[in-house]
């Protein structure tokens, strides 16, 4: 009963949320984040009324699975963005932008954290400098993703934007465990060789798009045997929760190698595959887009309630947190405008796109969580500072990249100042026009 009552508090506090922030232009999501801060167990929750909230970041946790299958329609839903007619164009260029922008990243931190450290040692050591350097390669796709759908944006910017969150994942998985080998080695850890440093990640980048590819042609092989709208969802929501629970497996091959697999690597492929290869994946799309609404309420409020408060306890972690905010988005924003640059994408794209890669959240998260088992007191030192950027990205972030989409001319003047409410409207990706329901309906 007490975990039924807490998710319909929290559904009912984040749509009370967007209600308040909307007069203020914010994005729903921010809303979101904020009613579950509220429903948390730094504010509401220090009643301790189970279920009138969340009394401690266990009772958080407990939700664990509703979070992981959002995630997983999330990358699901972004796998949209790599059909092949949409790779032809650009394809190359994202690939290009989201290495270029996320090593930017890791290098600017490094080098911000490593000065801190050469002028404040007690503050912050080398190892936990590196792998936060690793960490800032990540963003959250989940946030970017609602903005762009709840703005119906579309153009340019919006095109190559989600392909470089998700290739985002691939890319920060490498990275982090290079250089948390490398951390580990600094810390006087063992098991630091280079199977676990090259060979391990590399694995579970290709075992999970090996997974996703698989899953992909048999979701679209068992679609074919149903033709109702509503059966043909429900396999759709069996495979994205089927991939989400497989990414749970990991294998040990000896000799130290060893793999896991990526949820937002197998969903993402899963929709990959399948947006390519079935006729009617727009269609499908978009009616996972209506079912999966209130669940992605639910996961971002979540998410405001598990973002610790008390981390700003520490002046250490506030002024590391600090440092690595500046850094990563000098890093984010640079790398951005270079890399752009570079492959002559259009100008829009070269002055806003950095600035919509801040968001930061489940990814950062998760890296950190495995640091903090590994490394002791320097490892919850990470956790401490990844929680305090999240904090601030996750509020700040999606402001942001509803600005700068604004500011791209991406999100249409109905969508910044709606008449009224409609929401029959869904928007389809893949280069094409936003699609409304509710006219072919008339």
């Amino acid at each position: 009963m007490e975990m039924l009552l807490s998710i319909a508090v929290a559904l009912f506090a984040g749509l009370m949320m967007s209600r308040v922030v909307k007069p203020l232009k914010l994005p729903a999501v921010t809303g979101y984040l904020i009613a579950g801060l509220l429903i948390g167990p730094f504010v509401l929750g220090r009643l301790g009324i189970n279920g009138l909230g969340f009394t401690s970041l266990a009772a958080v946790d407990v939700m664990d699975p509703i979070s992981d299958v959002s995630l997983g329609f999330i990358a699901f839903a972004i796998g949209n963005e790599f059909r092949v007619s949409q790779l032809k164009a650009i394809g190359r260029q994202a690939a290009v932008v989201a290495v270029f922008q996320a090593l930017c990243a890791t290098i600017l931190v490094d080098v911000g954290l490593l000065i801190l450290h050469l002028l404040m040692p007690e503050v912050i050591t080398v190892p936990v400098a590196i792998t936060l350097g690793a960490i800032a390669t990540a963003t959250a796709p989940a946030a970017t993703l609602m903005v762009v759908n709840q703005y119906k944006a579309s153009g340019p910017l919006v095109d190559i934007l989600l392909p470089i969150v998700a290739l985002d994942d691939a890319v920060g998985l490498i990275v982090f465990s290079v250089s948390f080998g490398i951390a580990k080695s600094l810390s006087g850890g063992s098991g630091v060789s280079l199977v676990s440093v090259l060979v391990n990640p590399l694995l579970e980048v290709l075992a999970s798009l090996l997974l996703g590819t698989l899953l992909g042609f048999v979701y679209t092989e068992i679609e074919k045997l149903f033709h109702s709208r509503s059966k043909r969802l429900s396999v759709a929501i069996t495979f994205v929760v089927l991939a989400v629970s497989l990414s749970k497996l990991s294998f040990a091959l000896g000799g130290g190698v060893e793999f896991g697999f990526s949820p937002l690597l197998v969903c993402m492929m899963l929709g990959t595959v399948f947006c390519n290869i079935c006729q009617s994946s727009e269609e499908l799309m978009g009616k996972t887009e209506r079912w999966t609404a209130p669940l992605f309420v639910l996961f971002f409020v979540l998410s405001g309630a598990e973002l610790d408060l008390s981390v700003f306890n520490s002046f250490a972690v506030v002024l590391a947190g600090i440092v690595y905010i500046l850094f990563r988005s000098a890093g984010k924003i640079g790398g951005a405008a270079i890399s752009t640059r570079m492959m002559k994408c259009e100008p829009t794209i070269q002055k806003w796109l950095g600035i919509t890669l801040l968001p930061q959240a489940g990814v950062a998260l998760g890296m950190s969580q495995t640091v903090a088992a590994d490394l002791g007191s320097e490892g919850a030192i990470i956790r401490s500072i990844t929680l305090f950027s999240v904090l601030i990205y996750e509020l700040v972030g999606p402001m942001l990249t509803k600005i700068a989409l604004t500011k791209a001319g991406e999100i249409p003047d109905k969508a910044l100042n709606p008449k009224q409410e409609e929401p029959k409207h869904y928007r389809k990706r893949g280069g094409q026009n936003v699609a409304k329901a509710h006219a072919a309906a008339k």
